[in-house]
C-alpha cells in the first residue's frame, strides 16, 4: 500500500483555485484515501458521501490552514474525523457488508476503534509511527500502546488463547524490537532477557506471528481498489447541486418580479406614509424582533423550506450588516413533539463562506430563547459572518440539529435549556441576502471610574446591533479595571438594553496599559444619533495585594489567616500523589474579594507548575440574595449583575516529572478580583 503523501506546494496552488480542482486533486490520490475510508464505513453509498463531504470541507477550510503542521497530516486528520462522524450516523448504516470488506477488514473490525485506527494507519496505509501519532492527536508512546493492545487482541481472537506470560515490563519493547527500531543498548538488554526467559520467548513468538499476519493483510489491501466510476459519481453529485442552485435562483427571481408588480400599487397609497409595513407585519409576523426589522425595511420575508427525516426547516428572513449576518429560522418536527436549534459550525456551515464572507470576523452568540409555541416548533436566530460584498447568495448546508430539553435544574444551561441529543439529516438552502449600511459616530469623552480613565471613542449603529467603542487606560500599578458592565444606552431619549453576550476585547494590546473594548446593545435600527447617555451597572477590578502564608503539612487542625478583610482557612494539607490543599471562606456578607490569585511553592522552593483546582461558589445578586450553585435551579438570566464568590478551593498538586511527591511549603497570594456596583450616567455629545 502506498502511504498518503501530498505535495504541499502543489496543493496550495490547486485547492485555492476552485472546487473542481479540489475534486481533481482527490482523483489523483483516491486509492489510499479510499482504503482508509473503507476501514471505517460499510458500503459504497457511505464512501461517496464521505468523499463528497471531505472535498467540500477541505476546499472550505484551506484558507485557515496553519503551517505549524504539514498539509498531509492536516488533510488526513480531517478525513479521519469525517470517517468517524459518518460511521456514527445510524441513518447511513447498511445492514450487510460487502464480501470485499469481509475478506480484507473482518479481523480489524473486532478491535476497539482506537486500536483499529492505529493498526490501519501504521500497517494498512503504511504511515510512520510518528506521523500516525500526530494525525490521531496522541503521543508516540500512546500509539505504541494502541498497536500493542491491537496485536494482543488479534492474538487472543486467533486461536492462541488469552493467557500470555511474557514479562510486562518488556511489552513496550516488542514492536520496536520486531521492527528493528530499538537503540542498540535496549536491543542488547532485551535479547539477553529473552534468551534467559522462556515465557518471554513464547510470548514474543506468538506476538511476532500475528504481526506477520498483519503484513500479509497489508499485501491483501494492496490488491484492494476503488471501483471504476467512483469519482465520476461524486463529480455528478456536485454538478447536480450547482444545477439545483441555478434553478432556485431563477425561480426566486420570477417570484420577486411578480411580487414587485403587486407592491407597486401599494406603494402609491400606504408605503410612503409608513403605515403599510407596521400594519402588514403586525398581522403576519409573530416574532417581535423580526417584525421590527421587517417594519424598518431592513430585510424581507423568504420562507425557504427544506425537509429531512420528518424535520422541516424554514428560513424566515435574513438581516445583514457589517457586524454580522442574522438568520431567523423555524424548525418543526412533523413526527414527534421535539424542539431543535441550530449551532454554527456544529452541523451548520456555509459552503461558499470563503467567497462571500469576512472569515476574519467573529459571529455573535445567541443562546436558546424561551419558546412557548407548539411543543414541536422552535423559532430562533443564528449569527453568521458578515458579507464582504453588498449582495450575495448564502449556500447554507445543515446536517445536524441540537435537541432542546427544558431542565431548570441544569447549572450549565441557559434559561434551563440543554441539549446533548442530535437529529441528523440534510437541509440545503440558497439564501439571497443584501447587506445594509451601518453608521459610525465619533465620540470624544473621558471619565474616571475608581480613579481609572475610561475613554469613549465611537458609536456604531448597525441594523442588527448597537456598539459602543471605548478604551480603558490602566495607569495604576496596584489597581486594574478589567471590565465594565453597562446598564443601558440611551440615544435621542430612546433607551436600549445591554447585550450580556456581546461585550468583547477588540485590541487588548493597543498599549502597555490600554485595552480597547466594545459593548453591544439592542438594535436602534435607523436612529440618527444626536444625544447619547451611557449608564453603568457594575465594574470588575483586579487589585494587587501580596501576602505570603507558610503551610505546615504536619498540622491536622485548620490553619487560619487574614486577607483582604476576611479570614481564610487552610482546611486540609495532604501529601501524596497528588498532594492536596483545601482553602475555604464561607463568609459572604460584606466580603471584599470575589476570588484571589495565588501560587504554591513546594519544599524545594520551586513553584508547582502542574496544579488542578476544583472550586465551589455562591452567587449573590445586586440585592444581596444568595444562590448556592450546588442547589439548583439558579435563575441566571433573571439575576441583576450577579457576583460569583469562590467559597472552597480543592487544589491538587502534581510532581514536575521528578517522580517525587509535592510537599507544599508556602501559599503566595498576589492579588484578588472584586465586583463593584456603580450607577454613573455619562452624557456624550455626538460629533
Amino acid at each position: 500500500m502506498i502511504p498518503i503523501k501530498i505535495d504541499s506546494n502543489r496543493i496550495n496552488a490547486e485547492f485555492q483555485m476552485s472546487l473542481e480542482s479540489t475534486v481533481d486533486w482527490f482523483d489523483d490520490h483516491k486509492e489510499s484515501f479510499y482504503t482508509l475510508g473503507w476501514s471505517y464505513l460499510r458500503n459504497q453509498g457511505q464512501m461517496e458521501e464521505l468523499f463528497y463531504r471531505v472535498i467540500l470541507k477541505i476546499h472550505k477550510e484551506l484558507p485557515r490552514f496553519k503551517r505549524e503542521t504539514s498539509l498531509d497530516r492536516w488533510i488526513t486528520t480531517i478525513f479521519i474525523h469525517m470517517c468517524r462522524e459518518l460511521s456514527a450516523e445510524s441513518s447511513l448504516q447498511a445492514s450487510e457488508e460487502s464480501e470485499q470488506r469481509k475478506d480484507v477488514f473482518q479481523a480489524l473490525d473486532q478491535l476497539k476503534v482506537s486500536e483499529k485506527e492505529a493498526m490501519v494507519l501504521t500497517y494498512v496505509i503504511g504511515i510512520s509511527l510518528e506521523e500516525s501519532a500526530h494525525i490521531l492527536e496522541v503521543s508516540v508512546e500512546e500509539m505504541k500502546a494502541r498497536l500493542f493492545s491491537g496485536i494482543q487482541s488479534l492474538r487472543e481472537k486467533s486461536g492462541y488463547g488469552s493467557h500470555f506470560d511474557g514479562c510486562k515490563e518488556y511489552h513496550q519493547l516488542y514492536i520496536g524490537y520486531l521492527e528493528r527500531t530499538l537503540d542498540r543498548p535496549e536491543k542488547v538488554d532485551f535479547e539477553m532477557h529473552v534468551h534467559h526467559c522462556q515465557n518471554c520467548q513464547e510470548d514474543l513468538a506468538t506476538f511476532q506471528e500475528v504481526m506477520l499476519n498483519m503484513l500479509e493483510l497489508t499485501e491483501m489491501v494492496g490488491d484492494f481498489h476503488m471501483p471504476s466510476g467512483f469519482m465520476k459519481k461524486i463529480k455528478a453529485k456536485l454538478a447536480e447541486k450547482e444545477k439545483h442552485r441555478q434553478l432556485r435562483a431563477r425561480k426566486l427571481k420570477k417570484i420577486g418580479l411578480v411580487s414587485a408588480s403587486v407592491i407597486v400599487m401599494l406603494i402609491c397609497t400606504g408605503f410612503l406614509t409608513g403605515w403599510f409595513f407596521d400594519l402588514y407585519y403586525s398581522w403576519t409576523e409573530e416574532d417581535q424582533e423580526l417584525r421590527q426589522y421587517l417594519q424598518h425595511n431592513l430585510g424581507e420575508r423568504l420562507n425557504l423550506e427544506a425537509e429531512s427525516n420528518g424535520v422541516k426547516i424554514t428560513i424566515k428572513s435574513v438581516i445583514a450588516d457589517d457586524i454580522q449576518t442574522l438568520l431567523f429560522y423555524e424548525i418543526e418536527d412533523t413526527n414527534e413533539d421535539n424542539q431543535y436549534t441550530m449551532t454554527y459550525q456544529n452541523g451548520v456551515w456555509i459552503e461558499n463562506e470563503n467567497e462571500i464572507m469576512n472569515i476574519n470576523a467573529h459571529p455573535k452568540y445567541y443562546p436558546p430563547a424561551q419558546n412557548n409555541k407548539e411543543k414541536n416548533v422552535y423559532q430562533g436566530k443564528i449569527s453568521l459572518l458578515p458579507l464582504t460584498a453588498e449582495n450575495g447568495t448564502i449556500k447554507l448546508k445543515v446536517t445536524r440539529l441540537q435537541k432542546l430539553i427544558h431542565d431548570p435544574s441544569n447549572l450549565v444551561s441557559y434559561r434551563g435549556y440543554v441539549g446533548s441529543e442530535y437529529e441528523t439529516g440534510e437541509w440545503n438552502f440558497e439564501i439571497p441576502v443584501t447587506k445594509r449600511p451601518s453608521i459610525e459616530y465619533s465620540l470624544d469623552k473621558e471619565i474616571e471610574i475608581e480613579g481609572i480613565p475610561v475613554q469613549f471613542n465611537k458609536l456604531t449603529i448597525a441594523p442588527t446591533t448597537t456598539i459602543l467603542h471605548y478604551d480603558i487606560h490602566n495607569v495604576q500599578l496596584e489597581k486594574r479595571l478589567e471590565s465594565v458592565n453597562f446598564e443601558s444606552l440611551e440615544v435621542n431619549k430612546k433607551k436600549v438594553k445591554t447585550d450580556p453576550f456581546g461585550s468583547s476585547y477588540v485590541d487588548p494590546q493597543q498599549g502597555m496599559n490600554e485595552d480597547g473594548l466594545q459593548a453591544h446593545f439592542d438594535s436602534l435600527f435607523k436612529e440618527k444619533a444626536k444625544e447619547v447617555k451611557v449608564q453603568f451597572g457594575s465594574i470588575y477590578l483586579r487589585i494587587e495585594d501580596h501576602k505570603t502564608i507558610e503551610i505546615d503539612a504536619s498540622k491536622e487542625e485548620p490553619q487560619l489567616f487574614e486577607y483582604a478583610g476576611s479570614t481564610i482557612s487552610i482546611d486540609k494539607v495532604e501529601v501524596g500523589t497528588p498532594s492536596k490543599v483545601v482553602l475555604s471562606d464561607h463568609q459572604i456578607k460584606n466580603r471584599q474579594y470575589d476570588s484571589f490569585h495565588f501560587r504554591i511553592i513546594a519544599e524545594d522552593e520551586m513553584e508547582v507548575s502542574s496544579m488542578g483546582n476544583r472550586t465551589e461558589a455562591v452567587i449573590v445578586d445586586k440585592s444581596g440574595k444568595e444562590y448556592d450553585m450546588n442547589q439548583p435551579p439558579v435563575p441566571f438570566v433573571e439575576l441583576e449583575w450577579p457576583r460569583f464568590f469562590i467559597t472552597v478551593q480543592n487544589i491538587e498538586l502534581y510532581d514536575n516529572n521528578s517522580g517525587e511527591k509535592v510537599v507544599p511549603k508556602r501559599l503566595e497570594i498576589y492579588g484578588y478580583n472584586t465586583t463593584k456596583y456603580v450607577d454613573d450616567v455619562v452624557e456624550i455629545l455626538v460629533d
